[in-house]
């Protein structure tokens, strides 16, 4: 029953280092419980509160503004002299690429969620995820003191969230409706809760019996459908031994059979050491976490998952090392083939990395000053380096500001700035729209992007402003005309003149610009004719109604020059006043780009989202089931662009905070009438 592989040297008690994933819905409780486990194994002397602001986790300024997590949080803790580094992941969906990265090298997750029929899309987002991945979890049903729902209830509420069996461990005990304690079903001992502090041993009541040996039994079926010797027990009733089950509940975790379910109240410290010892003898060890990731027969090896720009320390590299040693000065080779030194190893609790010996295979560490390695990279101190571990995918950018500056002399500081953000945080992404130059910051919703800017400003000195995202309007023409365009000015000495006739046509939609010449007899020597498109090019920047102008062709008919005054300018110029003038009379027509959407979210918030789409004047193509995804749908619609900020969050309002979408530029369409004078006013006022 004790982890596999063999010893480590350097390690608590000898054994290498466990690393585990805190993860679960916003508010499910994770932060705390992380408290509870430090309290619990003596990490801290007494448990922090969010509230109180004394958590060892989300110790930066965004976190305890905002009561909430925005980044991981590491801590270290020694519990029965083995060591576990547990990783505390952001429960919002605007952050969880953070968690998605580090989950990549930990040996297993422990999913927070609290015993609510609610959670379920969320819970099913979380653990869908672990399960493409094949990362060992179980689930912590947190909070049961306040359970409203019987567990034997609740667990087929949340079965669909799992495409794993929940093998439910533990039933509570209930008295008056208050939840006091657990039998647990492996060892068939019942425990009473002590707030904040171990749960004690107690005789089982007489009245639970009953339910004991009616969850015990459905917990050795589902052990059974991967034990043939296990089934043929029970078909003769005959009694495992116990030893027997701890060994199946541990295999099948560790192979990603079964999600096991265990209870407790992080706010009490209710739970938490049977938690740490179901940790301690059923999670993967790090050998078997090397293996899963393909690097066990790597030298060294470690997998980055986070980069931090400390204020005074440069950059720190966190990293969990799978195999061999890494120590200060070792030199390793990261995705780029590039050798990079590391200056320094630490460990890290919170906000403090503190120095530190050689990290060994197990241990979560910072190493300093490797300036190349980005986040999701695998290094290694082997010759040539290794192959390197598949990451998660990053998510595309759902939300979108402009940027601008408070104080313009902060221009070259600003990019440097953004660059290190984005080293941090790679699920931001910054864009200069190529219409309208605005620079814009992307990323996962309102709060993340509130978070990068309080962060821009408290951690590097930039000041910016908000600002609502330009959208790059298009307009066209709607029928043609032939127009003469001349230039003629005399200064003394040589003049300028440039004559010549343009015939303007509107192109179908996605035609773009075209231009061509019908000149005969040499009426507009061949030279200057480039110099006209030019011309004809600059107006099109900026048209009648003042924006870039698409889907138009151009044709130089005719026209005629001077021997002594005409030149490449004059022609440039008489191309530009051709078109001032007859474009006008084209009937130009405004166009609003159109992106196609598909929407994500579960079956059941489908009918919402289609209301949604309609009041943002968006089009309904049709919904599918969304594949792979049991009880979601996938909408597709096209919906004008100027109507997507802020689809996100109606998105996640109406589906618990787990709705999603993925937009591209799908068209280019006429805007009329009253929303058409709308832009026109607003574009008039802004360049004034």
């Amino acid at each position: 029953m004790g982890q596999s592989g063999g010893p480590r040297s350097g390690a608590i008690g000898g054994q290498s280092s466990r690393c585990i994933a805190l993860i679960g819905p916003y508010s499910s409780g994770k932060t705390t419980l992380l408290e509870a486990i430090l309290a619990r194994s003596g990490g801290v002397t007494r448990a922090g509160t969010i509230a109180d602001k004394t958590t060892v986790g989300d110790g930066n300024s965004e976190a305890r503004a905002h009561g909430m997590s925005v980044s991981l949080n590491l801590a270290d803790v020694s519990f029965l002299d083995d060591s576990f580094t547990f990783i505390d992941c952001p429960g919002s969906i605007e952050f969880q690429y953070e968690g998605a990265l580090a989950l990549t090298a930990c040996d297993a997750a422990v999913v927070v969620c609290e015993p609510d029929a609610k959670r379920v899309p969320a819970l099913q987002l979380i653990l869908k995820r672990l399960e493409d991945r094949g990362i060992p979890h179980l689930l912590f049903l947190n909070k049961i003191d306040a359970s409203e729902i019987p567990v034997r209830e609740l667990i087929p509420i949340l079965q669909p969230a799992s495409k794993k069996p929940l093998v439910l461990r533990q039933i509570p005990i209930w008295e008056n409706g208050v939840a006091t304690g657990f039998i647990d079903l492996a060892s068939e001992r019942a425990y009473v809760y002590r707030t904040q502090a171990p749960s004690e041993i107690i005789e089982i009541p007489t009245s639970i019996n009953e339910r004991l040996d009616e969850a015990r039994f459905h917990m050795l079926e589902q052990l059974a459908d991967y034990d043939d010797e296990l089934m043929e027990q029970l078909l003769s009733d005959v009694v495992p031994e116990r030893d027997k089950v701890f060994d199946d509940l541990a295999s099948d975790l560790r192979k990603g059979l079964i999600c096991p379910v265990l209870l407790g109240s992080a706010q009490n410290g209710n739970g938490i050491v049977r938690l740490l010892k179901a940790l301690r003898h059923e999670v993967p060890s790090v050998e078997e976490t090397a293996r899963r990731l393909k690097v066990e027969n790597a030298a060294s090896s470690a997998y980055v998952f986070k980069t931090v720009q400390t204020t005074h320390g440069g950059k720190l590299t966190l990293a969990r090392v799978l195999t061999g040693e890494i120590a200060d000065g070792t030199t390793v080779v990261g995705a780029s083939g590039a050798d990079e030194r590391i200056a320094g190893v630490f460990a890290v609790r919170g906000e403090e990395p503190g120095k530190r010996g050689p990290a060994k295979a197990g241990d979560t560490v910072a190493f300093g000053r490797l300036e190349a390695i980005k986040s999701g990279e695998t290094i290694s101190a082997d010759k040539g380096g290794i192959v390197q571990i598949a990451g998660p995918q990053n998510s595309e950018p759902v939300f979108g500001i402009g940027l601008g500056l408070k104080d313009r002399k902060d221009e070259v500081k600003l990019t440097a700035a953004l660059g290190k953000l984005m080293e941090e945080d790679p699920s931001l992404r910054v864009e200069i729209n190529a219409d309208s130059h605005q620079m814009l910051l992307l990323g996962q919703g309102e709060m993340h992007l509130r978070v990068a800017s309080e962060r821009l400003q408290s951690k590097y000195g930039v000041a910016v402003e908000r600002q609502a995202r330009l959208i790059p309007y298009k307009e066209t023409i709607r029928k043609g005309v032939e127009v003469r365009g001349r230039h003629k000015k005399q200064s003394g000495g040589h003049g300028q003149f440039g004559d010549v006739v343009l015939d303007i046509q509107p192109l179908p939609r996605g035609g773009g610009f075209q231009f061509g010449e019908k000149i005969t007899g040499g009426v507009v020597p061949r030279q200057f004719i480039p110099s006209v498109e030019i011309g004809v090019k600059e107006y099109l920047r900026h048209g009648p109604l003042g924006f870039s102008v698409v889907d138009v062709s151009v044709t130089l008919m005719d026209g005629s020059y001077h021997s002594v005054d005409s030149s490449d300018m004059a022609f440039r110029q008489a191309g530009r006043i051709g078109m001032s003038e007859g474009m006008p009379k084209c009937s130009p027509v405004l166009l609003e780009p159109i992106m196609a959407v598909e929407i994500t979210v579960p079956s059941e918030a489908t009918a919402r989202i289609n209301a949604i789409i309609s009041q943002r004047r968006g089009q309904i193509l049709g919904f599918d089931a969304r594949e792979g995804w049991e009880g979601w749908d996938a909408v597709q619609a096209q919906i004008p662009a100027v109507e997507m900020d802020n689809l996100i969050v109606d998105l996640r309002s109406a589906t618990a905070g787990v709705g999603t979408y993925t937009a591209t530029f799908d068209h280019l369409a006429e805007l009329t009438g009253r929303l058409a004078d709308q832009v026109l006013a607003a574009h008039k006022q802004a360049a004034e």
